[in-house]
């Protein structure tokens, strides 16, 4: 491996990447689209640069090993536990329903019983990074749909990780070497119970005093360095110690930081290396479509498009309609889980390098993957014209438009239902207790996002809701709630991060009052144009306590230092921040 091939193929393969993602994100396209397109413009079969698929290969691997961490990372029992009743059986009929039906199909296209099953396990596993997106642009992630989806997909996401164990166990024997179901599952099995008691008795009690340690040195960078060494320490030591694939390892050791407190701080510091591999990821993936086998089986992609788009919605749209949902429910579930992405690739991997699948399987999964992502949020946009056209047909029973009435609570039904609004309070300095305690006062309940790991303790012994993490990132805004948050109060007083943490809270969350601190009254500015709707400036609190101060010692009346107090506030703070006034 030279260095040169190695920085064209990390320059060049990300920079189309970027590019081409950039390109279907403002066509309102998932940008893995993009980075798939990408893998195939610096591929071997394309004209111009052509990118060292080896070096890519080499650097997918970590991509797989970082998305499965973030996978665990993101995993929590009590979303599954809530869905579990239509989740569980859900995610069980549709794979199995997809799985069956893609081994036919390729069994009558001329593969393998062996090759069709792999296949079809392959395009049976939806992209967790579309869903996601595509809830999130439609306002349903924290609505029963989107809570039925995302347990749905975390099922599938275990079969799947469940799989990447069984498949080089069932597949993986020497040529001439006897099948033993012993050895196939029973042996595996064994491995599995062995590794995720180790990883959450031996790693649930290292990594979170591992963590801790690192975080009170105050280094980001250590703090950074620790994650990804958990991340990879975990997958390969799951590979060398009890030889079981390097994904499933990854998967534990994220499970393991999210349950302890440092989970949304590891999420902020880790994921964008994350995202970065995964990028690497999908391109290798990309390399490998060969348009000329790709046009000599149309019958392949064909068949993956009719169980991904048709088969499988129709599977999920049935059992949801059994289990007692609205139609609207059942339809918006069907289709956000109509398509496949990064865990179909890594099945695929696994099946190739098994020797199960033939060339024009991952051909046909690249080609399935672009259009279904493609037509996904398109398809999903169509819902609400569909369910209002329902609601209009009166010979259609009422049942099926309004489900038997068994539906989800969502989190913002509870805030309702308690009637207590909330506040997210970033810092717990002087001022963020004094606000804390005047909110307390006054029945709203504060939620504190706190970095400094000392405070944070403090914190969770008095039993004050607390995050520990980046108030940048958006995954620690969720964890404080923000999304169902009536204020945010950025009670510290550094203007570049204030301007972007405010920029992320209104994205997630676009009715929260935003109330901001600063220094000087030169940068109120700056945090008005960044949304904010009151700044308070230190300088201008200073001058105006003085001025009080300084008049009450000359014997002033109330009347006089209120009218002085008034002039001030005028002509000098609301001048600074004329918007903030706009906004009172």
């Amino acid at each position: 491996m030279h260095n040169i091939d190695l920085i064209l193929t990390l320059t060049g393969g990300l920079g189309v990447a970027f590019v081409l993602g950039l390109v279907t994100n403002r066509l309102g396209l998932s940008p893995i689209v993009g980075y798939l397109l990408a893998g195939i413009a610096v591929g071997p079969h394309t004209p111009g640069f052509v990118a060292d698929k080896g070096i890519a290969d080499q650097l997918a691997e970590f991509g797989v090993i970082l998305l499965m961490f973030g996978v665990g990372l993101q995993f929590h029992f009590r979303e599954l536990l809530a869905v579990r009743r239509i989740a569980v059986p859900g995610a069980i009929v549709q794979s199995l329903v997809a799985t069956v039906l893609g081994a036919a199909a390729m069994h009558l296209l001329g593969w393998t019983w062996t090759a069709g099953l792999v296949f079809g396990l392959a395009i049976s596993v939806a992209s967790t990074v579309v869903l996601v997106r595509v809830l999130v642009d439609n306002n349903d992630l924290h609505t029963p749909t989107g809570h039925i989806a995302v347990g749905w997909l975390v099922m599938e996401d275990i079969f799947t990780v469940f799989a990447l164990v069984v498949l080089p166990a069932v597949f993986g024997r020497e040529p001439g070497e006897a099948f033993s179901v012993v050895d196939a599952f029973a042996i595996p099995t064994l491995k599995i119970a062995a590794l995720v008691a180790f990883i959450f008795i031996v790693g649930g009690w290292a990594v979170p005093r591992l963590l801790g340690y690192i975080a009170r040195t105050g280094s980001r960078e250590l703090f950074t360095l620790a994650v990804l060494i958990v991340a990879l320490g975990t997958a390969v030591g799951a590979a060398r110690f009890f030889g079981v694939s390097m994904a499933l390892g990854a998967f534990l050791g994220g499970m393991v930081v999210a349950r302890s407190e440092f989970s949304f701080r590891a999420a902020s510091e880790a994921l964008p290396m994350r995202d970065a591999f995964a990028v690497l990821f999908f391109v290798s993936v990309g390399m490998l479509v060969d348009f000329r086998t790709l046009l000599e089986s149309p019958g392949v992609v064909a068949a993956a498009l009719a169980v991904v788009l048709v088969g499988k919605p129709l599977a999920a749209w049935a059992l949801v309609l059994v289990m007692g949902y609205p139609l609207k429910v059942a339809l918006a579930v069907s289709v956000a889980l109509a398509q496949i992405g990064e865990f179909s690739f890594i099945l695929a991997t696994v099946g190739r390098q098994l020797g199960i699948l033939p060339d024009a399987a991952t051909n046909a999964l690249v080609a399935t993957a672009i259009i279904s992502i493609t037509l996904n949020p398109v398809l999903y946009r169509c819902l609400d014209p569909l369910d209002r056209w329902v609601q209009r047909q009166s010979w259609l029973p009422a049942r099926l438009k309004t489900g038997a009435g068994t539906m989800l609570k969502t989190a913002n039904d509870d805030d309702g239902a308690r009637g207590r609004r909330r506040a997210v309070v970033v810092g717990f300095g002087p001022v963020g207790q004094t606000v804390c305690r005047l909110l307390r006062d006054n029945d709203i309940e504060p939620t504190v996002i706190e970095l400094n790991h000392e405070s944070f303790a403090r914190l969770r012994e008095q039993g004050v809701p607390v995050v520990y993490g980046d108030a940048g990132h958006p995954g620690t805004l969720k964890g404080a709630g923000l999304e169902s948050a009536d204020f945010l109060i950025l009670s510290a007083s550094s203007i570049q991060p204030s301007r972007d943490l405010i920029r992320e809270a209104l994205a997630l969350n676009p009715k929260v009052r935003v109330l901001a601190r600063t220094a000087y009254l030169r940068e109120a500015r700056s945090l008005i144009d960044a949304g904010a709707h009151d700044v308070f400036t230190g300088e201008g609190e200073v001058a105006l306590s003085m001025t009080e101060h300084i008049l009450r010692e000359f014997g002033a009346t109330p009347e006089q230092i209120d009218r002085e107090s008034a002039r001030i506030r005028e002509e000098v703070l609301e001048k600074a921040v004329p918007a903030a006034k706009a906004n009172a």
